[in-house]
C-alpha cells in the first residue's frame, strides 16, 4: 500500500459507494466488514513475519522485558 497525495483507488471506490445515504446499521455494518477484512490482512502479514524470522512464545516474552526507550 501507499499513500499518496491524491484520492486512492479505493477512496473513489468508497466514494462512489457512499453517495447513497444509507441507514446507520448498514454503514456500522460497511465498517465492520472493513474493520475485519484489514484485521485478516494484518494477521496474515504478522503469521508470515512470525514464520520468516522463526519467532515464539520466547521471543514475545524477550520483547515484554526489553528497554528501548532512550535516556
Amino acid at each position: 500500500m501507499e499513500a499518496v497525495g491524491k484520492l486512492t483507488n479505493m477512496q473513489i471506490e468508497l466514494l462512489k459507494l457512499f453517495q447513497y445515504n444509507l441507514p446507520e446499521s448498514q454503514l456500522a455494518e460497511i465498517k465492520n466488514i472493513l474493520a475485519k477484512y484489514f484485521a485478516k490482512t494484518a494477521t496474515e502479514e504478522m503469521d508470515k513475519l512470525w514464520d520468516k524470522n522463526g519467532w515464539d512464545d520466547t521471543t514475545v516474552e524477550k520483547w515484554t522485558n526489553e528497554h528501548l526507550r532512550k535516556k
